[in-house]
């Protein structure tokens, strides 16, 4: 059985940290969000200046989803979220992830899915899943890196917000396969 209380609780990991989100947070984090307006056209949700509002309202209106605000040390570094938490299958998305655009290619990315991924199996999950947008070949690398298994293309799968019909790659990483 998955620990829904803990997950939500705040993280730290190696140089990072992650704090629920809250309305006290939601002015820095749209500011950060903003500082990359393009890089919201291959992400399923607009969490651009024009979106952020709506889209962040949405993600928290699901009991199934957590969104943390990141730091790195005590500069706001992004989000990233446990989205469509299943208890019955054991199984999490991490998911509606961004970095400001400094901390990419840093080493980042990984520090904060190894925190996000520790803590999820340590509450009780056994599948972890990442679903990539088929264009975003960065991410995709990021998956491989982190040691994520490729499972397949869900073709069509959604519809974005600019109204694109999206691939997408399904990344996923079981408990017993982590080494974190």
């Amino acid at each position: 059985m998955i620990d829904v209380e803990r997950l939500a609780e705040p993280m730290t990991g190696d140089g990072c940290r992650a704090k629920l989100f809250s309305d006290a947070l939601r002015e820095p984090l749209k500011a950060a969000c903003a500082e990359d307006a393009e890089i919201w056209q291959i992400y399923a949700n607009n969490f651009g200046p024009n979106g952020f509002d709506k889209s962040v309202d949405f993600y928290r209106s699901s009991p199934r989803n957590r969104t943390f605000v990141l730091f790195e040390g005590d500069e706001l570094a992004g989000m990233s979220s446990y989205l469509g938490i299943d208890e019955g299958r054991e199984t999490l998305e991490i998911g509606g992830t961004y970095y400001r655009p400094h901390l990419r290619g840093t080493g980042f990315n990984w520090r904060v899915k190894d925190m996000m991924l520790k803590r999820a199996f340590d509450c009780g999950v056994r599948r972890v899943e990442f679903r990539v947008d088929r264009r975003n070949g960065r991410s995709q690398a990021a998956m491989k890196k982190l040691g994520a298994v490729r499972e397949g293309v869900l073709r069509a799968d959604r519809i974005t917000w600019t109204g694109h019909v999206r691939d997408t790659v399904l990344f996923a990483i079981l408990a017993d396969e982590w080494g974190g």
